[in-house]
């Protein structure tokens, strides 16, 4: 007697809900901007922020930027991986660049990032206030510092505008620390515990929002 077997589909597998990468994007975001405004505020040596650039700043978060397109998050993912590149870039560039170079190569990399994050920081009005704040106090900053590095390649040494740079650089890394920590507590909480705001306009799609936060287990 002859068996026919019977086509049955199998069932799509159901895609398992991943963890929020955006506070690790932010704290790597953080760490780094911390060290090189340090440099540019003249408290830390020179160089010593290289290796987190490459590691930390440039190779974590670029992978919070792969993992937020998994969780279909295209402010996070687009945000991320970009910065990633950027301390990537910027720490192979300062491994081998002349000094001779740098002033004017860093001058167009700030502006192009700049630009960058001007359509960001626009944007980052409809995340929540702790993200704009970290792309607002980022903005000044890259503005400050491109100031600065054309002061420094018409030969005006040592001008406010770097030192500025690295302090609201330092500002800005405290609030990114902050919105990475509140990512944190509250991804682990039932309910918000550290506020990060509300959108400025419009609600962000569905498909777009990150991860909710961890259910809690009962008992």
């Amino acid at each position: 007697m002859a068996v026919v077997a019977e086509d049955v589909r199998a069932a799509p597998a159901e895609a398992l809900p991943v963890a929020d990468p955006a506070p690790l994007g932010l704290a790597a975001f953080a760490l780094t901007t911390f060290i090189l405004s340090g440099h540019n505020a003249t408290f830390i040596p020179d160089l010593i922020w290289v290796g987190p650039a490459l590691f930390y700043g440039g190779l974590v978060q670029l992978l919070a930027g792969m993992w937020e397109f998994r969780n279909r998050n295209v402010f996070g993912s687009t945000a991320f991986s970009t910065y990633g590149g950027f301390w990537l870039a910027l720490g192979i560039f300062v491994t081998f660049a002349t000094l001779s170079k740098s002033f004017a190569a860093a001058i167009t990399v700030l502006l192009a990032f700049a630009i960058f994050n001007l359509y960001m920081l626009l944007w980052s009005t409809r995340v929540n206030a702790a993200v704009f704040g970290v792309f607002l106090t980022l903005q000044i900053t890259e503005v400050l510092l491109v100031v600065g590095f054309f002061m420094e390649a018409h030969g005006h040494a040592n001008n406010g505008w770097l030192h500025a740079g690295g302090w609201v650089g330092i500002v800005t890394a405290a609030v990114a620390w902050y919105t990475s920590a509140a990512g944190v507590v509250n991804g682990m909480s039932p309910r918000p515990v550290l506020p990060v705001g509300s959108p400025f306009w419009g609600a962000v799609p569905e498909v777009s929002r990150r991860t909710r936060p961890m259910p809690q287990r009962a008992g």
